[in-house]
């Protein structure tokens, strides 16, 4: 028989994935795969509740419900001050992670280049790949992860078509700065390059920083592509609700590629998902002390046991240095599970650099799982 597609000869299984399935054989409190275990907005399971008698329960428009799109505009000008137009501009998809290839297979053709900030969500080379492009990595260097301008700037020249950013950063919690973000708009002006962005931590921001949307940024209106979710600001990673927002070219051509990958989002959650986007400030300033508090529960905790750990600026992931234990990474996250009973990831499945000394913990839990998970941790020193 003929050989399989060659783009995905080296593809692996989703390492957060497969951590997941590791902590589950082996009872392990999973602190792997990145989903709160705690409900949705009560207003938005019921508003669930009553679609499920009444519908709708077919297809919506293929780019997302009218009432869906409007909401999310309004929601997005409050936040960003971004005029945009719910008819034109968005596209509603199942998922950021639908959201990012739509957007990468219709921006993007085989043979181009794209950057890749390096510590990266593990889908944008993957994403990069099958879209038949080349990725360029270029580090963000702990322990604050900032880039190298010169560097960026030498990537940007080897003519490149666009740019992937994860801001907030998934998964070393950076924030990128107004600043950080003007110099990144600057070259992408410069050479003509689009910007990507991964924008699903969006809320998830901790004092003193504030999160800047690129597309805000002077001179990047018409060539930034956003994608982001409901998943993480709702509590709501199951019901795959992601978005697309670019300029109307651009949505156009995203929307055409999503007709022919999923055709559409699901219809009632959608309609009980508008609840969520017409909430007011209250609810944000509140998600973001939440999120405050099981980050310090967490990071205080792990910093106690005497764990090496970052300080997160944003989305809710902290990165753990191993090198004390003499082991590699992938090892010892199997390892952690199995004597200790905490899941975690490994770190060198977000790197491009040969980086085998971190791993990555999530905190988006109850504060009984955070606890009972640094209960176990207590006990890694007499375990390894």
């Amino acid at each position: 028989m003929k050989k399989l597609s060659t783009r995905t000869t080296y593809f692996t299984d989703s390492v957060i994935r497969r951590m997941t399935r590791i902590s589950d054989e082996y009872g392990a409190v999973n602190l792997s795969q990145g989903f709160p275990d705690f409900d949705p907005p009560k207003e938005i399971t019921d508003r669930l509740r009553e679609i499920a008698g009444i519908g709708p329960h077919q297809y919506a428009l293929t780019w997302g419900a009218k009432n869906f799109r409007d909401a999310l505009a309004r929601k997005m000008k409050h936040f960003s001050g971004l005029d945009i137009d719910p008819e034109k501009e968005i596209v509603v998809t199942c998922g950021s992670t639908e959201a990012m290839m739509a957007a990468m297979m219709s921006v993007v053709d085989p043979g181009d280049k794209v950057v890749v900030f390096s510590p990266f969500y593990e889908n944008y080379g993957a994403d990069t790949i099958l879209s038949g492009a080349e990725p360029i990595y270029v580090p963000l260097k702990p322990p604050a992860f900032d880039f190298d301008l010169n560097e960026l700037e030498n990537a940007m020249k080897q003519g490149v078509k666009a740019l992937i950013l994860c801001n907030p950063s998934n998964p070393c919690g950076k924030v990128f700065s107004l600043e950080e973000l003007e110099e990144i708009a600057r070259l992408a002006i410069k050479y003509d390059v689009y910007v990507i962005t991964d924008e699903v931590y969006e809320h998830i921001v901790y004092k003193p920083f504030k999160h800047t949307y690129m597309a805000a940024v002077k001179g990047m209106r018409e060539r930034t592509v956003m994608c982001s979710s409901l998943s993480k600001t709702y509590s709501i990673t199951g019901w795959r609700l992601g978005y697309v927002i670019a300029p109307y070219e651009i949505a156009d051509r995203v929307k055409k590629v999503h007709d022919f990958l999923t055709v559409g989002a699901a219809a009632p959650l959608m309609e009980a998902a508008v609840v969520g986007l017409e909430f007011g400030d209250e609810y944000y300033v509140g998600l973001r002390n939440h999120y405050t508090h099981m980050k310090e529960l967490f990071v205080n905790g792990l910093k106690s046991i005497g764990l090496n750990c970052t300080e997160p600026q944003g989305a809710y992931y902290v990165l753990v240095d191993i090198s004390e234990f003499g082991y590699d990474d992938n090892e010892f996250c199997v390892e952690l599970a199995k004597r200790v009973g905490v899941g975690a990831v490994p770190g060198s499945s977000f790197f491009k650099e040969n980086v085998n000394n971190l791993i990555r913990f999530h905190f988006a839990k109850r504060d009984e799982t955070l606890n009972e998970a640094l209960n176990r941790l207590g006990d890694i020193y007499k375990k390894f």
